[in-house]
């Protein structure tokens, strides 16, 4: 299913790899061990997506945001051993279930990771992308009537988030819709399998687009991964 690449993301991912590229988020793979998360490699060069993201923002935005996350997600839950032992889209599911004390911490480093971890994925270089078709192409028509009047929505929705945060697709109950989350907080907090989105964290684009925000959201579509869009889609319409 997945090419060389993508296996290699996943064997540096730790306890975040699991099934992540699958959608529902699953158990770990068998690569991962327990004790704590990892950096994953980006799954392709700094600069394999300059004809929408510059090779500098794509270095810091990984080596430097990414990794804070990392390090402050396991910061937060180095007294806490057993969360450690779990995969990425585990520990989320479990925040209600968490001391008062870390819950924030883990929704916003936890979220952080997630949210880029999945990011890298769903951009492509060129080449790799593939087109919108099939099951996906068909739920995206069915939900929003066109693709067209989807990245409408989308773009929408990524220009209506006020200050940091992202805009997603997601699998929700049976059906795909647009949603925005504050911060790092990751759709499956409300139980929707995210299947594409855009980082609109203004480290996400600043070095290359400034304050045009809109320049940046209408640049990204040019390097959105469709084939990986459709399979977490057609994983997610499984259940």
């Amino acid at each position: 299913m997945f090419d060389l690449t993508r296996r290699d993301f996943l064997r540096t991912a730790g306890a975040a790899a699991g099934a992540l590229a699958l959608a529902p988020l699953g158990a770990r793979a068998a690569e991962d061990k327990p004790g704590g998360f990892t950096l994953p490699k980006l799954p392709y060069a700094f600069d394999a997506l300059e004809d929408a993201i510059d090779a500098k923002t794509m270095e810091i935005h990984h080596d430097r945001h990414h990794k804070t996350y990392v390090d402050n997600l396991n910061k937060a839950l180095a007294a806490h051993p057993d969360y450690l032992k779990m995969n990425i889209g585990e520990l989320m599911r479990a925040v209600d279930k968490m001391p008062q004390e870390i819950r924030q911490a883990v929704i916003n480093n936890g979220g952080g990771h997630l949210n880029h971890y999945l990011f890298w994925q769903m951009m492509a270089p060129a080449g790799k992308r593939g087109e919108p078709k099939g099951e996906l192409l068909k739920g995206i028509d069915e939900a929003f009537g066109s693709l067209d009047k989807f990245k409408a929505a989308l773009a929408d929705a990524a220009m209506k988030r006020f200050g940091s945060g992202w805009a997603w697709l997601v699998h929700d109950k049976g059906k795909l819709a647009v949603v925005s989350t504050a911060n790092q907080d990751p759709p499956i907090l409300k139980g929707q399998h995210p299947l594409l989105g855009v980082d609109v964290w203004e480290h996400a684009y600043y070095l290359r687009y400034q304050n045009k925000r809109a320049d940046y959201v209408a640049a990204w579509w040019k390097v959105v991964d469709w084939n990986y869009v459709a399979e977490r889609h057609n994983h997610a319409a499984k259940g």
